[in-house]
């Protein structure tokens, strides 16, 4: 099994309390997912290289640190990912940004790519992928097997749910690849939801349950 950070701060397991509420508005979640994507985001980037740099503050020159090497690829699967690319690029405004067109077919519970875009020049890169929920593991799976062509310098997973099942599949997968979750809930359902999850994001996420 590889690495799984479950990102335990008191203000990450708040807003995430608020996101499962059924009762939570469409506006509420997709604020609430920016929040928290930003701090997941802070984990996710904690051992990124900084390099010296001198500089002349208003006072008195001094020796500050600015990050190493060229800058992350933010890579979003379709179409929930988007909603922890906001936040994160609230963060890391410069970063390049790819997006993965993704859909699970119902009966098999397999992922059936259908759009796939991202910077040519992954290599010497740290990609970050979002996707809110893993759960069955499969469409996150596909999804690293792609960006992985491109020979980035590294990979990692950011979600706001996991769960066992999906973290087995990745990790049996690509055990070398770091899940950051806000939460391993217990298990999934007969329909590969994720129990008690938060139901389905994209659909929290635009409204369109």
């Amino acid at each position: 099994m590889g690495i799984v950070t479950v990102v335990d701060h008191p203000l990450v397991q708040h807003k995430l309390t608020l996101m499962r509420r059924t009762e939570t508005s469409t506006a509420s979640f997709r604020a609430l997912l920016t929040e928290i994507s930003m701090l997941l985001a802070y984990e996710a980037t904690r051992d990124m290289k900084l390099r010296e740099q001198a500089i002349e503050t208003p006072l008195v020159p001094m020796t500050g640190h600015l990050l190493d090497g060229k800058k992350v690829v933010l890579i979003a699967i379709l179409r929930a990912g988007l909603g922890i690319l906001d936040g994160m690029l609230q963060l890391m405004p410069s970063a390049r940004v790819g997006h993965i067109g993704m859909y699970r077919d119902p009966k098999t519970l397999q992922p059936v790519e259908y759009f796939f875009k991202v910077p040519s020049d992954l290599e010497d890169r740290s990609v970050l992928v979002c996707d809110p929920m893993l759960a069955t593991g499969n469409s996150a799976v596909a999804a690293i097997d792609r960006i992985k062509k491109n020979k980035p310098a590294s990979v990692k997973f950011v979600c706001l749910v996991a769960c066992p099942e999906g973290v087995k599949t990745f990790h049996a997968a690509h055990p070398d690849v770091p899940v950051f979750t806000a939460a391993m809930d217990e298990r999934l359902n007969d329909h590969g939801y994720i129990v008690p999850g938060l139901g389905d994001a994209g659909d929290r996420l635009y409204g369109t349950r």
